[in-house]
């Protein structure tokens, strides 16, 4: 399955139990953060567990592109000879980030304060994405962006060739931007330092001190402080991916809604700025058992042991949206199976991700019969109870891998089947979805 070939319809119709072990793909977060934290190392890192969907894979090549050797050597099984920080070559050719926000954005502020010069693009969807929010703060490195009108690709960046430190508050919780602006951080002298007001997911700082980076953080009033010590010889490191919660999210819930079912998903992080979509499907009623807990490569992990369940609808605390900001779409599938209404407030970075996955699952539901109401920051879902959403509609995925892949999780309990125009870009992140989600008993199946 490919995000950058023809359009691939899919259709969900309704399945008996689901039962098996779901073994979902590494986590996206971490593979692209191992590749580039790898290729500023100076020495060999060899990473287990790689999520090998199409955005790491553009990562991958990415690094090749700006001087590091990257090899596969078996199925998850990866090495990079690393540069160090400020070891960036000047790449030859366009970078293409495919479909990866989370890719081109953590390049652009690894090469940002290396005296190169590189142009990104990506698909279509990427192109309609705002840059604005990461070359902003890498401009005060003294780097230099040329894009499109409102800051998107393909754009140009000029990187600094005396990068100076910089102080910054992120403007909203966005995980891609606060990495970036470290990234960047690594090859300018003295202290960077990222004020986030509200915490998003941490993998940059755990694996940065794994890698031999000076790096503290502290609660404060004004938020979470972030100081990191620039040019450091970071130290090649054996990194061992944990499973993506993000991925795990589909089976997890797809388990939810179809009657009678029962299956374990092993090894999924636990990191608890991800895991706010466990903690919102135990509330609402969701049959969860966290089971084996244990660290793997420095993150939290678990077992999960999952059953149907009857589910009530809750107003989800907007505190909690960073942790769990690309679950909404298929939290919103199990809202609509639950009994009452699901509240989801402060989402509007939904609207600036792959698609407006506001939109697009507001359109989606109501076209299989849910009602729904939303505002450019929340998104409302009026349950139907188990097994009573009718579905019978063909949903756009608007390029979109979690739309797509949370409508035909839908697709699985309701009452007529449920399509969506493209699965393609399901291989951006969850390549064997298909496969393991029929392993499990889902009928789903591409049409002719």
């Amino acid at each position: 399955m490919s995000g950058h070939g023809n359009p691939i319809k899919m259709t969900a119709r309704r399945s008996g139990a689901l039962k098996g072990v779901a073994e979902v793909p590494g986590d996206k977060s971490i593979s692209h953060r191992a590749l580039i934290l790898g290729a500023l190392s100076v020495g060999e890192t060899r990473v287990s567990g790689l999520l090998e969907g199409q955005d790491v894979l553009d990562t991958a090549a990415a690094m090749r592109a700006l001087g590091a050797e990257v090899v596969q050597h078996g199925p998850g099984s990866w090495s990079v000879h690393g540069v160090g920080v400020g070891g960036f070559a000047e790449p030859e050719a366009v970078i293409d980030c495919g479909n990866s926000g989370t890719g081109v954005r953590l390049v652009m502020g690894a090469m940002a304060t290396s005296p190169i010069t590189a142009t990104f693009t990506g698909d279509a969807s990427l192109r309609k994405r705002p840059m604005g929010r990461v070359t902003d703060p890498l401009a005060l490195f003294g780097a230099r962006a040329y894009g499109r009108r409102g800051g998107r690709l393909p754009m140009t960046l000029v990187g600094a060739a005396d990068p100076v430190p910089v102080r910054y508050v992120t403007p909203m919780p966005s995980a891609q931007v606060k990495s970036a602006v470290l990234l960047a951080g690594l090859n300018a002298p003295g202290q960077t330092v990222v004020i986030e007001r509200e915490p998003t997911r941490d993998h940059s700082e755990r694996m940065l001190r794994g890698f031999g980076a000076e790096l503290t953080v502290e609660d404060a009033p004004e938020g979470r402080i972030i100081t990191l010590t620039g040019q450091p010889e970071l130290r090649a490191q054996s990194v061992a991916v944990p499973r993506d919660p993000s991925s795990a999210a589909f089976p997890v819930c797809a388990a939810l809604i179809v009657a009678g079912s029962d299956i374990l998903v092993p090894g999924v992080s636990q990191n608890p700025t991800r895991n706010g979509l466990f903690a919102t499907l135990v509330e609402m009623g969701a049959d969860i058992t966290f089971e084996n807990p244990r660290e793997e490569g420095g993150e939290p992990v678990a077992d999960l042991r999952v059953r149907a369940s009857e589910l009530t609808g809750i107003e989800v605390p907007p505190d909690r949206a960073a942790s769990m900001i690309d679950e909404y779409p298929v939290l919103s599938v199990v809202a609509a199976c639950a009994n009452g209404t699901t509240v989801m407030r402060g989402v509007k970075e939904l609207r600036v991700k792959e698609s407006d996955r506001i939109d697009a699952m507001a359109r989606g539901l109501e076209a299989c019969g849910v009602r729904v109401e939303e505002d450019e920051d929340t998104l409302i879902v009026h349950g139907m109870g188990t097994g009573a959403v009718p579905g019978g509609a063909i949903c756009a995925s608007q390029i979109d891998h979690r739309i797509a892949m949370s409508f035909l999780v839908l697709g699985l309990a309701t009452q007529r089947p449920v399509s969506v125009d493209d699965g393609s870009p399901i291989a951006t992140s969850f390549p064997v979805f298909e496969a393991l989600m029929a392993g499990l008993g889902a009928q789903i199946e591409r049409d002719a």
